[in-house]
């Protein structure tokens, strides 16, 4: 049964109808209970798994994110960057619905995810956005003298007060890659920057060449008309 139902919601998945195959995956709980879904999502393949959950976030909650075990979300979340997506909204937004349900141990999910394969670019895809405030050296984080129920927002600043105190190995390494992000962002933003630059002036030249060659043109009109 298990195997029909994987290859229907693959097929569901692969045709665009998320919306049907979660609804196909969440009805095994109310048939066969929890259990029996936990273990459908063990058999279906990371890829499809998170084309399901990834459509889902802390205010659009699915039972595939309440259930789903630390190992099959990091299986799942460390391709989310083959989608290309630049903001990693929805890699955020189902990284806080699956890690900060109320009976998980966000701790488990870091480790899980730090032990595969582009684990660390995952984390450091999600805390992209706010890559200045965890890397800068005015930290908006002082995460040495807070504790986690001063910050816990179910959000970023609470996965860097995880990594910094729980995590620190893995923390570093995050940190690491942060950084080249912001360094590249720089470097990319300097070269547009001479390349605007660049432009500008070519395109003064060019009204420069253009002015003086109707200049030239009306002398030798003014010289013709003599």
């Amino acid at each position: 049964m298990s195997n029909a139902l994987i290859i229907q919601a693959s097929s569901l998945i692969q045709s665009g109808d998320i919306v049907r195959a979660e609804e196909l995956l969440t009805a095994l709980v109310e048939t066969d209970g929890d259990h029996a879904l936990v273990e459908v999502l063990d058999e279906m393949p990371p890829k499809d798994l998170l084309a399901v959950i990834r459509e889902y976030d802390s205010s659009k909650q699915s039972i595939l994110s309440l259930l789903i075990t630390p190992d099959q979300f990091a299986r799942a979340v460390v391709l989310d960057r083959l989608y290309g997506e630049r903001s990693h909204e929805h890699l955020r937004g189902m990284f806080n619905a699956v890690i900060f349900r109320e009976d998980a141990d966000a701790n488990e999910f870091i480790e899980a995810i730090a032990e595969l394969e582009f684990g660390y670019e995952a984390i450091a895809d999600y805390l992209s956005d706010r890559a200045e405030e965890v890397v800068g050296t005015s930290n908006a984080l002082d995460t040495e003298d807070i504790s986690r129920s001063e910050i816990s927002d179910h959000d970023w600043k609470e996965v860097t007060w995880l990594l910094r105190h729980n995590h620190p190995d893995i923390y570093a390494n995050v940190l690491l890659l942060l950084s080249t992000m912001l360094e590249n962002e720089a470097i990319a933003e300097a070269e547009l920057a001479i390349i605007d630059e660049d432009e500008e002036k070519a395109e003064a030249e060019a009204k420069d060449a253009a002015a003086k060659e109707a200049k030239a043109k009306s002398d030798e009109e003014d010289d013709s008309a003599i």
